[in-house]
């Protein structure tokens, strides 16, 4: 998702440039912040109503895959693991440090086939923060390593738990729903500033459910031809 911020003058370009944070290189945990993410943003409202692109859901759709084959990578190579955990770092993302901690214990509290947890170290995402004018969105590397980028101007104007967690459930697999209601996280920035639901609906948690549990069966089996 991006709670999507634009000027006037520059709305078209924006739209263009809805998810290029596919294309950026994260070398590795704890590295400099993303450069797609150095921009220094306007501080012009948001756009309520955004309608997403079909390269913000391929990039969203190209996170999740990665957050999967690196959970799977591990899972294989340690079988006797009885739960499926997804590691993440926020050592970049110091300001955030309540609200990732709030996003991750409701993920954590409304599904039971995959759990978030903090780790120092090698992650399998990473939180960053700063400016930017696309506002806050997820990314990957392509290579198995993936980021979730927070605005700071955005996460001031939309309720930055929402935020955070709507942007998490994309490395749960969930894709964007901007038409939706505020009751659906994944709704994100569509229903307005004054939305601040921050839990996933009925729906969205047995779909991560779902996910997890058949997603990365699959995962598992396509590492096993590979051998």
């Amino acid at each position: 998702m991006k709670f999507t911020r634009t000027s006037r003058a520059s709305a078209k370009a924006s739209r263009r440039l809805a998810a290029i944070g596919l294309g950026v290189t994260l070398a590795a945990v704890g590295s400099a912040l993303p450069a797609s993410a150095q921009t220094t943003g306007s501080t012009t409202p948001l756009r309520a109503g955004y309608t997403g692109s079909a390269e913000e859901a391929s990039n969203n759709k190209a996170f999740f895959e990665a957050v999967l084959d690196s959970v799977a990578r591990k899972q294989a190579a340690n079988p006797g693991l009885q739960s499926v955990t997804v590691y993440y770092n926020a050592s970049q993302a110091p300001s955030f440090r309540s609200q990732i901690s709030s996003s991750t214990s409701i993920w954590n509290s409304s599904v039971s086939n995959v759990k978030l947890q903090a780790t120092s170290g090698s992650a399998d995402f990473s939180y960053y923060e700063g400016n930017d004018s696309r506002g806050s969105y997820a990314s990957t590397n392509g290579h198995g390593s993936g980021y979730i980028f927070l605005d700071y101007a955005q996460n001031r104007q939309y309720d930055s738990v929402r935020v955070t967690a709507h942007e998490t459930g994309h490395v749960l697999g969930l894709p964007d729903h901007y038409s939706g209601p505020c009751s659906e996280l994944m709704s994100g920035g569509g229903p307005g500033t004054s939305c601040t639901n921050r839990y996933p609906n009925a729906t969205e948690r047995s779909r991560v459910n779902q996910l997890w549990a058949n997603g990365l069966a699959k995962a598992l089996d396509k590492l096993n031809k590979v051998r």
